[in-house]
């Protein structure tokens, strides 16, 4: 499923992942090169399963670890407000 920061969400990337800054409340999020790349993935459109597929393919983990990240990740971002 797309995902879509909110309206007070800032990214910024950086060397060693991306930056989210929460405007609302002024708090940051720091998301990891893996977490980097499924957010870029599901807000280009992709779905979760092939976000999954894509951290297997660039990093060490398996493909069990991999669902649960990636439920994970997105759980959290939407629990947050963060994204929709």
């Amino acid at each position: 499923m797309a995902l879509r920061f909110g309206a007070n969400v800032s990214a910024a990337e950086t060397d060693y992942g991306t930056v989210l800054l929460d405007e609302r409340v002024g708090t940051y999020w720091e998301l990891n090169p893996t977490a980097t790349l499924v957010v870029k993935m599901l807000m280009a459109g992709r779905d979760e399963a092939d976000a999954v597929t894509a951290i297997t393919d660039e990093f060490d983990i398996d493909l069990a670890q991999a669902r649960q990240d990636v439920d994970a990740l997105v759980r959290q971002l939407r629990t947050s407000g963060l994204a929709t």
